[in-house]
């Protein structure tokens, strides 16, 4: 939960301590700090859609904040709203919405105003471990509800947003002029990117090539471009404003050039949006250029103290985003590696030891943050860098201020710049394609990190520095330490998130499980993820089975993805023809791992059910200290048949709900056969079936048997160990105060 401001009393007598020691500095900024952030935070969480309105029809008018992207469904856009209604009377909804939209007639621009008829809902995403937090990319953002278009009432466009608002219509024409002398090529995306900050236009597996290469910042707007800007603008400005001799005695030529390269830096970082990164460059670059105006000279360290100081207090939520991480410590990374003694090595030598400095200074950064790093990366930067900073870069800004006088000049030059890309494409696409370009690994423990930093410090050390090779004992913990595995004969069950479907894994000492992979909508599905994350957080990688209880999307989605991202020794389905080396499951299957049974109870082909659901492989995972049971989507006639076959076999501590809760099953005769101690509805936030279905609730509370769902508690993982069976939420146990209640 966020701290109380009440903790601003404490701002009271500090200043007062401060003027006898100035030790009292840091806790007078931690305070300010602790207050800042909770007052800050506080507004955005006050910003909330009524629980009342959710699922509601309401009449919204508003201004497209940004760019629309275009997606498989339809598009997706962002809405500054101005006013609501529902059913004729005024409503309160959050400032800032995202919507979705399927009606492909609607095109709406940036900077337009239009009336929709939406349907909202609370910010809600998956939460499991290893995955990505959805909640906390919405809170940063400021989108405090999202929804989607109804078409009872037609869209009606009520004309432009204020002249301010033109800059998104600029930069949404911009792009549509760059990509039409491109027309369909293939790196089309990437020049548009370039140019005003919209990656959209960027392929999955153009994305997954620049991830694979450490080459992500290269496509954003954000330091390194704003930086390269600037100085371009500044050498020129101050060259300038010499020539004419007597200009630099009304004002001196650095502090024109430093004025010139704020200014290019502003423009340049409104094309791209001003968007919390390009925000983040400025002001640094902003304090960078200070020592210039001000005549004074300042150590670099203190000007990233000082660009630091000044972006925290223009926007503390920054912490949220990896990038305030990494961009600050790029640059500190860059500040140590330029000292000491080089003199005498050539041009390519430095330029590659600062890639090797930057990859060795990140890696504990991106270890923490994405528990995957690029080993590639320094050699694919020294490629990319110099293509992208000094060819790219320079060609699309040129040709977008030929735009508007020499069309034909700048196309020629947009084209230049897409064919230089699809020369350097190749060798990215090789780096990015070998065996060990990506290194994934287990988050590291908490305390490694700091550990790791310390490492990397003694590494980059200047020349001369005592004993720098212990460093390298300094990051062992990074590597060595491992996430905890189930002793001999104990099973560790996660019921993972994944909304409307179901994903599970199991897990004993040296083996493990998934159980059906979730859904899959168009290009994204909860097998890449979901379920890969979770298996990498807790370092599982490879699966000994994989089981696909049926064949509809909620089970079988993302088995594909979970497929192709970890070798799987064993392949079982009720549908095995739908899936590659697939063999049948049948009721009477066991096996033994690390002293835990397995047995699958369902389909028994003597039953020769028509339902699809009915013939759900249905799996019983027992040890000395528990058992679970998966029926997957089974519905009553099943569960009659199972109760005629194995009678109290069925018995388990922690029973997955039939199909999801439905009134079609979890008849009273199976719950009380199964008799579980817990049951788990893998079920989305407010999905449309409804479920858990009351009635069926009802006869758990009866029971006495607690019950958890995953829209409230997330990924829900048991331990049923020689201690007992201990139960935590992902939810509880990782809670956040930007979590819908």
């Amino acid at each position: 939960m966020l701290p109380s401001l009440w903790w601003g009393l404490l701002l009271l007598p500090l200043p007062w301590l401060l003027l006898h020691r100035r030790v009292w500095f840091i806790p007078l900024f931690f305070v300010a700090g602790v207050v800042w952030v909770s007052f800050r935070a506080g507004l955005i969480l006050q910003d909330n859609l009524p629980r009342e309105l959710e699922g509601e029809n309401l009449l919204v008018e508003g201004r497209i904040a940004d760019i629309p992207q275009q997606a498989e469904f339809g598009q997706r856009f962002e809405l500054e709203v101005s006013r609501a209604q529902r059913e004729g009377v005024a409503v309160s909804v959050p400032r800032r919405i995202l919507l979705n939209s399927r009606d492909f007639s609607f095109q709406p621009r940036a900077g337009e105003t239009w009336r929709l008829l939406v349907r909202l809902n609370r910010p809600h995403g998956y939460q499991n471990p290893g995955g990505f937090d959805y909640e906390a990319y919405l809170f940063q953002h400021r989108l405090r509800a999202k929804g989607y278009v109804r078409t009872e009432i037609a869209p009606q466009r009520l004309g432009d947003g204020p002249a301010w608002h033109d800059i998104n219509r600029l930069r949404q024409n911009l792009g549509e002029r760059i990509r039409a002398p491109l027309q369909d090529h293939a790196h089309a995306g990437i020049v548009v990117a370039l140019a005003n900050g919209d990656s959209r236009g960027i392929s999955n597996e153009q994305w997954q090539v620049l991830r694979h290469t450490g080459t992500l910042h290269l496509v954003a707007i954000s330091g390194l471009h704003i930086s390269l800007v600037a100085g371009i603008v500044f050498f020129i400005a101050r060259w300038l404003w010499s020539l004419p001799g007597t200009t630099v005695l009304r004002w001196p030529a650095p502090m024109f050039g430093a004025v010139a390269a704020l200014l290019a830096a502003g423009a340049y970082a409104a094309l791209a949006g001003f968007v919390i990164p390009t925000q983040r460059a400025l002001i640094m670059l902003t304090v960078a250029m200070s020592g210039i105006l001000l005549r004074r000279r300042f150590p670099p360290s203190q000007l990233l103290a000082v660009a630091l100081f000044a972006v925290l207090v223009y926007d503390p939520l920054a912490v949220m985003a990896a990038g305030f991480w990494l961009s600050f410590a790029a640059v500190a990374v860059i500040l140590m590696a330029v000292q000491g003694d080089r003199a005498g090595k050539s041009l390519l030598y430095k330029w590659g030891y600062i890639q090797w400095a930057i990859a060795l200074g990140m890696l504990p950064l991106m270890l923490a943050m994405f528990q995957q790093v690029s080993l590639v990366a320094p050699v694919a930067n020294m490629l990319a860098v110099p293509v992208f900073d000094l060819l790219l870069v320079p060609l699309t800004l040129t040709g977008v201020l030929l735009l508007g006088v020499a069309p034909d000049a700048a196309g020629w030059l947009f084209q230049l710049a897409a064919g230089l890309l699809q020369w350097l494409w190749p060798a990215l696409e090789f780096l990015g394609q070998r065996s060990f370009s990506l290194w994934m690994q287990p988050a590291p423990a908490w305390w490694a990190l700091p550990c790791a930093v310390v490492g990397v410090a003694l590494l980059l050390a200047p020349r001369g520095w005592p004993a720098r090779w212990v460093g390298a004992v300094w990051l062992l913990p990074l590597f060595l330490i491992r996430p905890p595995v189930p002793a001999a004969g104990e099973l560790w069950f996660t019921l993972l998130d994944v909304g409307q479907g179901l994903a599970a894994v199991v897990r004993t000492r040296t083996h493990a499980l998934v159980f059906d992979a979730g859904p899959r909508f168009g290009s994204f599905d909860t097998g890449s993820a979901v379920v890969e994350p979770y298996l990498r957080s807790v370092n599982v990688h490879r699966l000994d089975t994989l089981i696909v209880s049926h064949g509809d999307n909620d089970h079988i989605g993302g088995a594909e993805s979970v497929l192709r991202a970890l070798p799987v020794a064993q392949v079982l389905s009720s549908v095995p023809e739908e899936l590659p080396a697939a063999q049948p499951c049948r009721s009477g299957q066991t096996w033994s791992w690390d002293g835990v049974d397995f047995a699958m109870l369902n389909p028994n082909t003597a039953a020769g059910s028509t339902r699809a659901n009915n013939n759900s492989c249905v799996l019983q995972v027992r040890s000395r200290y528990g058992t679970v049971l998966l029926p997957a989507d089974i519905e009553a006639k099943t569960e009659r048949q199972l109760i005629e076959q194995w009678g109290n076999r069925l018995r388990s501590d922690v029973l997955v709900a039939p199909h999801h809760g439905s009134k079609t099953s979890s008849t009273p005769e199976f719950i009380e056969t199964v008799a579980p101690r817990y049951v788990l509805f893998p079920v989305g936030y407010r999905n449309r079936y409804r479920h858990p279905n009351p009635a069926v609730a009802a006869r758990y509370l009866e029971r006495g048997i607690t019950m958890h769902d995953s829209p409230t508690s997330g990924a829900l993982e048991f331990h049923l160990t020689a201690g007992g069976l201990e139960a935590t939420a992902y939810r509880t146990r990782h809670r956040r105060y930007w979590y819908a209640d």
